[in-house]
């Protein structure tokens, strides 16, 4: 059953916000839809953040951002669908911090058309690698190095139509609803829509994140969260 958010997506408390200090946390994706955001917020709160992403620029930038703010952000270039390559960003992250205490991963890429049957197969390899297997991946990875480490995933927004996205967000509430079956703690959000790119009409979201990152609620595992968001106005650039 998929739960509505409900008081998770109201903004934190003081003491919740203090909870988060020097957390060391990983956002995946961090270079594009709710990355920036999610990266803004956990770094407000007082973690340690980490942006890994393909586009180099793009996490500077961010990093930057935070920077400027009076957070703390290390940009990392690494591709998560690769197991070597998300091992490898990992190992270098242990490098600078001696643990990881979570990881916030983007697994919400969309097909470009909603036509199931006009979705070629290259295409379709490309949002499983990005959204399933780079999920798998991560939870593999941590649970061989990380075991502590909790896993929020945002998954395929609510509002995406056309099959192709039910075998996804199937195979990713599987995994996350079985995850303490190894001892982990998982959750899945599912937003009602892509990114806005508004910070504000976006942080519901980074509410839910940080509330789940809070060591207050580690016993929260195993949970599909829905993650109702207003929808952008005319004047709001969205972006998937």
């Amino acid at each position: 059953m998929t739960f509505p958010a409900g008081d998770l997506s109201s903004p934190l408390s003081k003491s919740s916000r203090e909870a988060l200090l020097n957390q060391v946390i990983v956002v995946t994706g961090a270079d594009q839809g709710y990355g920036r955001v999610l990266g803004m917020a956990l770094a407000h709160a007082g973690a340690n953040v980490i942006l890994v992403g393909k586009a180099t620029e793009t996490l500077a930038s961010i990093a930057s951002g935070i920077e400027q703010r009076g957070g703390r952000a290390i940009p990392l270039a690494a591709d998560v669908s690769v197991p070597l390559d998300w091992i490898s960003a990992l190992e270098r992250i242990l490098d600078i911090y001696d643990s990881v205490d979570g990881v916030v991963h983007l697994a919400d890429k969309r097909a470009h058309s909603s036509r199931f049957h006009e979705l070629s197969e290259t295409e379709w390899m490309d949002l499983f690698n990005t959204n399933v297997k780079s999920t798998v991946a991560i939870t593999q990875v941590l649970r061989r190095l990380q075991p502590q480490a909790w896993l929020s995933v945002v998954g395929p927004h609510q509002d995406e139509v056309g099959l192709q996205v039910y075998p996804q967000r199937g195979a990713i509430r599987a995994l996350v609803e079985h995850a303490s079956q190894e001892g982990m703690r998982l959750n899945l959000l599912i937003p009602s829509r892509s990114s806005s790119g508004d910070d504000q009409l976006d942080q519901p979201l980074a509410d839910v994140v940080l509330s789940l990152a809070a060591p207050g609620l580690g016993h929260l595992r195993g949970n599909v969260l829905s993650v109702p968001l207003q929808a952008p106005g005319r004047g709001a650039a969205g972006r998937g």
